[in-house]
């Protein structure tokens, strides 16, 4: 008798536990996963830029790779080729996302999400350390998402003591 009560008792909670469904931190971020081209201007001046984000080991990072080629100008009369390496990871113990740039120029900029939109059309980093900068300067990552293939990338700095203003901004659209 004690075994039929048992089953009846535990049964439903082994049930639950079973059909229970973990929430998918990563949602917020699938989106970007592909390729993407687009455009961009600031403070290097007009781009053309590409783009590509993938989940990287076993689903556990969020990886991209970015290109910017900037057109010649007067202030840089050859142009100039950017490229940064991104890495985003979930740290369960913060519960929070971090996210690592590195910077072709020798910058690693590590950032930590800010605020994510209740729509998830949103998305803002700002960081926590800067490398090979000097002490007191702090960036911005934000993502607009505008449809179901294009966002908006804004990249702002602040100088020490100073408010973020926008250095770059790159419309993206999607092309796989």
């Amino acid at each position: 008798m004690r075994k039929i009560i048992a089953l009846f008792v535990f049964l439903p909670v082994i049930l639950f536990a079973q059909t229970e469904q973990k929430e998918d931190v990563w949602a917020p971020f699938k989106f970007f996963v592909g390729r993407w081209e687009g455009t961009g201007g600031g403070g290097p001046g007009v781009s053309k830029v590409e783009r590509e984000y993938r989940f990287i080991l076993g689903g556990k990072f969020l990886k991209a790779e970015n290109k910017s080629t900037y057109e010649p100008q007067k202030e840089n009369p050859k142009g100039e080729v950017h490229e940064n390496l991104d890495l985003i990871s979930y740290d369960r113990g913060r519960k929070k996302f971090v996210f690592r740039q590195f910077h072709l120029e020798g910058f690693v900029n590590q950032y930590v999400l800010d605020s994510l939109a209740p729509d998830g059309k949103t998305i803002t980093f700002v960081t926590e350390s800067i490398e090979n900068i000097p002490a007191g300067w702090r960036a911005r990552e934000n993502y607009r998402i505008l449809s179901d293939s294009e966002f908006v990338g804004t990249f702002s700095l602040a100088v020490p003591g100073k408010e973020f203003e926008v250095y770059t901004e790159n419309c993206l659209k999607r092309k796989k």
